[in-house]
């Protein structure tokens, strides 16, 4: 553990745990993996990105942390999606949490949106986060409960505009928390949701962040710098920790205070 890590919270409870990441590569996703990873926990994660997600594992790895399992899936196909499941549980054992992680923010207009292409967009930033929960389900009943965090953000508080099938899907996110905390809670299973405002990714900072961007963002924001994915990360991780043992059907905001 570096300096910067160890200035952090660590959780015994995580020590072993078996976690699943959906898009776990890159961004805020590769921050959760290297997280959980660092804690002592069992990782194993889902992308279609092969160069960074074998460069993540291979180099939390060389940290000495256990190397985390990838699988490449693509979570539009649902099929896949449960092979994949079953092969780390088969590989980790039952799955105690899922990090629903994995979206695609690309901006479009609204004269631009084909019934083609609603379907797309909600395969990717809604569809999978129930899938996923529904497939992991049978394992954490068998270990008597489990934790479950939904990436939503805060675009649909804002709201953010140019992207309105995304931000949809983010409000949708909160809503299946809240309805499933209550139908899993008799299983001991937390379901939680994490709203992240501007997370500075490599994406974002790529694409996105121009210099009047960030302007524009910082702002907004009470405190005046960027978040870096590390932060969310470190969120995640309490949620799934026996220290929240008690927390379900909440929905955390992680923005510098822009909402």
């Amino acid at each position: 553990m570096n300096n910067t890590q160890s200035r952090f919270g660590r959780y015994p409870s995580l020590e072993g745990r078996r976690v699943l990441v959906t898009g776990g590569a890159t961004g805020i996703g590769e921050a959760i993996v290297a997280g959980f990873a660092r804690q002592g926990a069992r990782v194993a994660f889902l992308d279609v990105q092969d160069e960074p997600a074998h460069a993540l594992a291979n180099t939390l790895a060389a940290e000495g942390c256990t190397k985390p399992i990838y699988k490449h899936c693509d979570l539009t196909n649902l099929a896949a999606l449960k092979t994949s499941i079953e092969s780390i549980a088969g590989e980790l054992g039952a799955i105690e949490v899922l990090v629903n992680n994995a979206a695609n923010d690309a901006r479009h207009n609204i004269e631009d949106v084909t019934p083609e292409y609603w379907d797309k967009s909600i395969a990717v930033n809604l569809r999978p986060q129930f899938f996923a929960i529904q497939g992991v389900l049978p394992h954490m009943r068998k270990t008597g409960g489990g934790s479950v965090i939904n990436l939503s953000s805060i675009s649909w508080v804002i709201p953010s505009t140019g992207l309105p099938l995304y931000v949809t899907a983010k409000a949708a996110i909160v809503g299946l928390t809240r309805t499933l905390a209550h139908e899993l809670g008799r299983d001991n299973i937390r379901v939680n949701a994490v709203m992240p405002g501007a997370i500075a990714t490599e994406k974002q900072k790529q694409i996105v962040n121009t210099p009047e961007y960030v302007a524009e963002i910082l702002s907004q924001q009470a405190i005046k710098r960027q978040i870096d994915p590390d932060e969310v990360a470190r969120l995640v991780m309490f949620l799934a920790a026996d220290d929240a043992s008690a927390i379900t059907n909440q929905s955390y905001v992680i923005d510098a205070g822009w909402v």
